[in-house]
């Protein structure tokens, strides 16, 4: 529990990636010992004491010492004051006046909010998914078909008959639980649960980057909601958020009286968006800190992956800012070299530790080599989220059918890039808020066309090259924008549309994880190959995926309500080739145009193939067939 010159040097050189073991608050019970250590980094601090419910909240009664190497950190130990208590850190500074009451950065649980006192608290806890932790390797591996759902723990699903409540941590394991092991997802990716002051921010305000928020439960419960999800073979991804922090007055900001966590310069240390405070990545103990949160859910929580939210903003010293408002690094350019140096060294120590999960990186622009190794001059992540398909797949739905044709490219290009990094294709909580409405209500056409139009997008998001991912609702079309204090319209799947599709984001998750040709090589270019990029006129695409054992899948789409008869595709083999999925399928909605469950291939040339299938495509729908043996 004690710091030692280890851990201090460490500590200094910016590699103490562990610094919540020792720092913090830590219960120790035993006989003549019960009692808390404290440790807090304030290295602007004349004085620190520990204040809580055990002393009236008053300052002075237990102080802490600073110690003797200069490193900064002020400890001791609080006799009586065991798991539960509550406390703060009374921070007085070397500037005349400035005196706060700050929780801790370090701490393991939180009040409920408002309430923002920090909690003493033990993370003892019996996991029971070593079978899990055993195998997750293979489930999380880049080869592995991946499909995540995303969810707002607060909003998937409240109980209105005890006034509207969200779930519970452990209401939430079994209840999702459930639903995402009947629809086939591999994984669930929650955002962020670190405990934040503000509910309106999604979680994305973090002031306490070492305790879930106690909205839902304490930190054992959401250890039960980890458990029991592995438990049903499910993963689970953390949001997690190391490019700023709210300037809220019990947090990071000015903690001891200084610019400590964060630059002192606005133009380096102000979020001008977000109106938060930029994390100074220069700053040795700031390394740490970060750092020591990401291993620290990978640890302690079992969880399989962490979503860094906002790299980009990380990245450009220039993010969001214009001409004067910001200072360029020392060679005079853009690059913010600390946060990339700091990124580099938090995937390292990731996949050194734990190297059977992933980090997946939020970024929005054309930095190169996010997903690739540090020593080839990469940043060091597993998986990059496709901003790019996204925004133009979207673009090119939310035109109406008959101009599809001269928006072509939006769905080619996504290919010319496809293999240049390991892409996560997202559908996210940001497409589905701030006015953007619904995924549902941004399908142009009556509402037949719009269903059958979101069924296309999921089909061809499902065999497109990249792993999956789909945020809460979207599975069955609702129309509502997403609502962060109400739950899901679950009531719409009453109605066989929202059921239709629904049912087909089931079947997908089972063609994904059940043909190895749609998800084993996703990120090289073997695993693709164009039949028909160029029907442009009809609104028509067609291409395979392959598999590593040289399997098949075939994956033809219309992007039109005009059915196409005897649409002539060439195919690299002869025989039959068995339909697997068709989105225009009457369980699904469609008005259940196919062919017969197979088609024979013809000595035919066409598409530079000897071999050809004569195709009735349906009406805005996908088509997928794999031959047989």
């Amino acid at each position: 529990m004690l710091l030692t010159e280890q851990d201090i040097y460490h500590f200094r050189e910016g590699t103490y990636v562990r610094a919540y073991e020792k720092l913090g608050a830590h219960a120790v019970t035993g006989a003549g010992s019960a009692g808390t250590h404290f440790a807090v980094w304030a290295p602007n601090a004349t004085a620190v004491s520990v204040v809580g419910d055990f002393n009236g909240w008053s300052p002075g009664r237990h102080p802490l010492r600073p110690r003797v190497d200069s490193s900064g950190i002020w400890e001791g130990p609080v006799a009586g004051v065991g798991p539960g208590a509550l406390y703060k850190y009374h921070v007085e500074s070397r500037h005349a006046g400035a005196a706060v009451d700050k929780c801790d950065p370090y701490a393991f649980c939180a009040e409920v909010p408002p309430r923002t006192a920090s909690v003493v608290w033990k993370l003892d806890y019996q996991w029971g998914d070593a079978q899990w932790m055993q195998k997750r390797g293979r489930a999380n591996a880049l080869d592995a078909p991946l499909s995540i759902y995303e969810v707002h723990p607060g909003s998937w699903r409240r109980v209105p008959a005890e006034g509207n409540r969200s779930l519970t941590y452990r209401e939430l394991a079994h209840a999702l639980g459930d639903y995402v092991s009947d629809l086939g997802f591999t994984h669930v990716e929650l955002m962020p649960v670190m405990e934040h002051p503000f509910y309106g921010s999604w979680g994305y305000q973090v002031t306490g980057y070492f305790a879930p928020t106690a909205r839902y439960g304490t930190p054992q419960d959401f250890m039960y909601f980890v458990d029991h999800l592995h438990q049903r073979g499910i993963g689970v991804i953390l949001d997690w958020v190391p490019s700023h922090f709210p300037t809220d007055a019990h947090g990071l900001s000015q903690f001891d009286g200084t610019h400590l966590y964060e630059h002192e310069d606005p133009r380096q240390g102000f979020h001008p968006e977000w109106k938060s405070s930029i994390f100074n990545y220069g700053r040795a103990e700031v390394r740490n800190f970060l750092a020591s949160s990401a291993l620290f859910w990978l640890d302690m929580y079992h969880v399989d992956a962490l979503r860094v939210d906002a790299v980009a903003s990380m990245l450009y010293l220039d993010y969001a800012r214009s001409a004067g408002e910001w200072i360029p690094n020392r060679f005079g350019g853009n690059e913010n070299l600390e946060a990339v140096q700091f990124l580099k060294q938090l995937n390292l120590a990731v996949y050194r530790d734990h190297p059977d999960t992933q980090t997946i990186a939020e970024e929005s622009t054309a930095w190169p080599m996010v997903s690739r190794p540090t020593n080839y001059g990469g940043l060091g992540f597993g998986l990059k989220w496709n901003m790019g398909w996204m925004h133009d797949t979207l673009k090119y739905f939310q035109q109406d059918p008959v101009h599809r044709k001269y928006h072509h490219s939006r769905l080619t290009f996504s290919l010319w890039y496809a293999f240049t990094e390991n892409f996560v294709l997202p559908l996210s909580h940001d497409e589905v808020v701030h006015g953007k409405g619904s995924l549902i209500g941004r399908m142009p056409g009556d509402e037949w066309q719009q269903f059958a139009s979101l069924r296309l997008l999921f089909g061809y998001m499902w065999t497109h090259p990249g792993k999956k991912l789909l945020f809460m609702g979207g599975e069955f079309g609702q129309r509502r924008e997403w609502q962060h204090d109400e739950s899901l319209e679950w009531h719409v799947l009453q109605y066989p549309l929202h059921a239709g599709v629904q049912r087909w984001v089931r079947d997908l998750n089972r063609l994904l994880q059940g043909t190895p040709s749609l998800h084993e090589q996703d990120f090289v270019d073997s695993g693709f190959q164009w039949i028909d990029c160029d029907g442009a006129d009809i609104s028509v695409i067609a291409f395979l995926r392959k598999g590593r054992s040289g399997d098949l899948a075939l994956v033809v789409c219309n992007f039109t309500p005009v059915p196409r008869e005897a649409y002539r595709l060439g195919v690299p083999r002869g025989g039959v080739w068995r339909e697997r999925l068709n989105s225009d399928a009457g369980v699904y909605g469609g008005s259940d145009l196919g062919n017969l469950g197979a088609l024979a291939a013809e000595a035919t040339p066409a598409h530079g193939h000897a071999q050809s299938l004569s195709m009735r495509l349906p009406p805005l729908a996908i088509v997928v067939l794999t031959p047989e043996n």
